[in-house]
């Protein structure tokens, strides 16, 4: 899979390697070109002090949306970037349009407990072994100074990759691709700006849609030493 740049609003295909990040041997960040790389580093070099334990996670960062909300530990909400499409030609859930799961709900007012064929339950065993390929990709992204958000964008990536839907995205209005649940988060957060810092306790939940079924999948990893 190609690196692309981390820059907002680019998503060009990018080799420059940022030379601090691989000096401080955290996961390296790439930039399309020297433009890119001076328009973004004032942002980026953020995740350096953070590595080194300079500096805290900025308030600008915070989602205002919560402002004023009574946090039940240090965890708090970071800004989500915009809607990643998923190319026409990928078979999609019901609910990928307007959020709403027309099956799911009628399966719930239905009395009849369904029995799969062989044939389905082989296509349950293929979406679930998409869906661990998936997971494992994303475990493989976590470090300190690494985004949630770019965690998504992975999984988002590795999924079309796969000709998969991510199931998670739109469902009941759900912004993301992955949950991605963090220390005090139960469990289906959403994935954004906050960079991941030494310590944290982290779960990624993958869910594929992939010949009609979903293939769920989670694990829980620890970040840095």
């Amino acid at each position: 899979m190609p690196n692309l740049c981390v820059t907002p609003d680019c998503g060009k295909t990018a080799t420059l390697q940022c030379p601090v990040c691989v000096n401080l041997g955290i996961n390296v960040s790439y930039f399309c070109n020297q433009e890119c790389f001076k328009k973004y580093w004032k942002t980026h070099k953020t995740l350096h002090l953070l590595a080194e334990g300079k500096v805290t996670w900025p308030e600008s960062e915070y989602d205002s949306a919560f402002s004023g909300y009574r946090f039940t530990g240090s965890l708090r909400p970071g800004k989500k970037s915009p809607y990643r499409p998923v190319p026409e030609s990928i078979p999609r859930p019901d609910y990928a349009e307007n959020g709403i799961p027309i099956s799911e709900n009628d399966a719930k007012r239905s009395h009849t407990i369904v029995s799969l064929s062989e044939e389905e339950m082989e296509g349950m065993r293929v979406t679930g072994r998409l869906a661990r390929e998936v997971l494992d990709t994303a475990i493989d992204a976590v470090a300190v100074g690494v985004t949630t958000d770019e965690i998504d964008r992975i999984v988002h990536e590795a999924c079309i990759e796969r000709e998969c839907y991510p199931s998670p995205l739109n469902y009941f209005k759900f912004p993301k691709s992955c949950c991605t649940s963090i220390n005090e988060v139960i469990c289906h957060g959403i994935p954004d700006s906050r960079p991941l810092a030494n310590g944290d306790i982290l779960n990624i939940d993958i869910t594929t849609y992939f010949g009609g079924f979903h293939g769920d999948v989670n694990e829980t990893v620890f970040v840095g030493e």
